[in-house]
């Protein structure tokens, strides 16, 4: 068994399924986590979103958006984006799983959905929502070096923030927020090893503790 499908056999244990289909109608968002391995080492691309977008804008985030109503499920939402974003067909993605849906700090409902693509990927961004894409190996996320973290007000847990330095553009982005958590929990999950820092949450049995903080959230809507 190669990298790849070690990662993949690993990733797919956490797949939701209809684990979270109790949830009310809220609005919902996707986003695509895409792996790839290269010199033995399995990296997830990220895009830096375009400054002349309404919301978000210069942050560092994964392909996806919101759920379209052609859209037939959270996968289709996922893929859509990518492709309209950064040139992704559908069709080279390897779809793994759908992990846990996490509520953002707007109430949108987002669900991850992790695929591996092909290392050999070149990306075709569109300048109206991303001004720039780029890759980093999952180790990084469980690194201290470059990472910061912090408690906040109405915030379970922590939020985190890495600065990436990135070897191919000579770039330094910020990856923080959502984002950041949700690459730390496919890095933790895929590598199965625990981070160097206090991730706030229990990298034995994430889907448990957000389940936990997503349900007292809706409790409180």
């Amino acid at each position: 068994m190669d990298l790849k499908e070690k990662t993949a056999a690993i990733l797919k244990q956490y797949e939701v399924g209809s684990r979270f289909s109790y949830l009310p109608v809220l609005p919902k968002a996707s986003v695509l986590i895409p792996l790839f391995v290269r010199d033995g080492e399995v990296h997830m691309l990220m895009t830096l979103r375009s400054q002349e977008l309404r919301t978000n804008a210069g942050e560092v985030c994964f392909p996806g958006g919101k759920r379209d109503p052609r859209d037939r499920d959270d996968v289709d939402t996922a893929l859509r984006e990518a492709e309209e974003e950064i040139g992704l067909p559908p069709d080279q993605v390897d779809v793994v799983c759908t992990l846990f849906p996490i509520m953002n700090k707007s109430g949108l409902l987002v669900t991850p959905v992790v695929g591996f693509i092909e290392a050999s990927f070149s990306p075709r961004p569109n300048p109206a929502e991303v001004s720039a894409v780029f890759t980093v190996p999952l180790e990084f996320f469980t690194r201290e070096i470059d990472h910061s973290s912090y408690s906040a007000t109405g915030i379970a847990g922590l939020l985190h923030s890495f600065q990436f330095p990135d070897p191919e553009s000579g770039s330094h982005y910020q990856i923080w927020g959502l984002t950041a958590i949700l690459a730390i929990l496919v890095s933790v999950l895929a590598l199965r090893k625990k981070p160097e820092f206090e991730t706030g949450f229990d990298s034995d049995d994430p889907v448990s503790f957000f389940q936990h903080n997503l349900n007292k959230r809706i409790s409180k809507l």
